[in-house]
């Protein structure tokens, strides 16, 4: 049987069970409830403006792959603000956890693409996500989670970074705490990347973010591998993910796994990096093996990667046609 088939038919079968779960009404107490933390913002590009940020991007494609993609984040009361919101709830992510700020305008990034569609970010500040508070439902949301993503981008801020972290301490033991690195201009420091690791389960990165991060934490220059268990027995981590781009991504917990990623026709690859991130823990909360994380996350990764803007609308057959199609 060819892989592709084989994804077909697992794929289906999922289906199939989905379909039987929400006849007899107890569908929605089998999808994972995954928390995108962290920034909401419009991606400015040269021809066009895209709804974005990592937390965001992350759940709509959580979404897409059959759980409950939850966004915790904050707006501005604002034109840009409503606009998010709005398409958002299109989307099918849950906003009822989004934050609204009366006297910061919502989030932009003004984006620029080079030959290769690779992204460049210029970003605004100071905005309404600078500013997120910790409330009531935001506790009972932490407390109530199965995974959650948060960056370093979001913590540029005391107020953020603190009620971040909170969060973080907040949720169950049970709950998988992702920390998706993200370095964006000058926006973080050792401090927070340190506290964000030891907080976390899983960490994902870039091939360009490791040595920045191994020389930040005053540890030797080694390779990709021997640097990933460096941080894990550092942080006490269960996973480390580092992705490199076009040549796949490198998979390190006891065992490690190599994938060499997908060749398409990159339209740009804003979002990609958080689709791939969606796709790993879409995997990890069903105690998936290692190599099969690896290849979804990539495979994930590599279809929006193909589109334009992060969230894309899958054609034809749905998520499950668009990956099958990937090879």
């Amino acid at each position: 049987m060819s892989h592709r088939a084989a994804i077909r038919i697992s794929v289906s079968f999922c289906r199939l069970l989905e379909r039987r779960a929400d006849s007899l009404g107890w569908y929605e107490t089998m999808k994972k409830r995954v928390v995108g933390l962290g920034e909401v913002l419009w991606d400015i590009l040269p021809e066009r403006t895209c709804l974005g940020g990592a937390p965001a991007n992350f759940a709509y494609i959580t979404t897409l792959m059959g759980d409950q993609g939850i966004v915790a984040s904050r707006v501005g009361v604002d034109s840009q603000g409503v606009e998010a919101l709005r398409r958002m709830k299109e989307l099918g992510l849950v906003i009822r956890h989004v934050q609204t700020d009366r006297k910061r305008p919502t989030g932009t990034v003004n984006v620029q693409l080079d030959a290769q569609g690779q992204a460049r970010f210029e970003i605004a500040q100071p905005v309404a996500w600078d500013f997120f508070e910790w409330t009531e439902d935001w506790q009972r949301l932490a407390q109530d989670t199965d995974a959650v993503c948060f960056g370093s981008l979001a913590q540029r801020s005391e107020e953020s970074g603190t009620t971040i972290r909170r969060f973080l301490r907040a949720t169950s033991q049970s709950t998988v705490k992702v920390f998706d690195v993200n370095l964006r201009q000058s926006y973080y420091s050792q401090k927070v990347l340190a506290e964000s690791m030891r907080l976390a389960d899983i960490v994902k990165l870039n091939d360009e973010e490791l040595p920045k991060i191994m020389s930040l934490s005053g540890f030797p220059r080694e390779d990709e591998k021997s640097s990933a268990r460096r941080l894990m027995d550092a942080y006490e981590l269960k996973l480390v993910c580092v992705t490199r781009g076009a040549r796949g991504s490198l998979l390190v917990r006891g065992e490690t796994s190599e994938h060499p990623g997908f060749r398409v026709k990159v339209a740009d690859t804003v979002g990609s990096g958080d689709a791939f991130t969606a796709g790993l823990v879409h995997e990890y909360l069903r105690a998936a093996p290692l190599d099969r994380m690896n290849d979804v996350a990539n495979r994930v990764g590599a279809w929006v990667a193909s589109e334009v803007g992060a969230m894309p609308v899958p054609k034809g057959g749905g998520i499950e046609q668009v990956l099958a199609e990937i090879h």
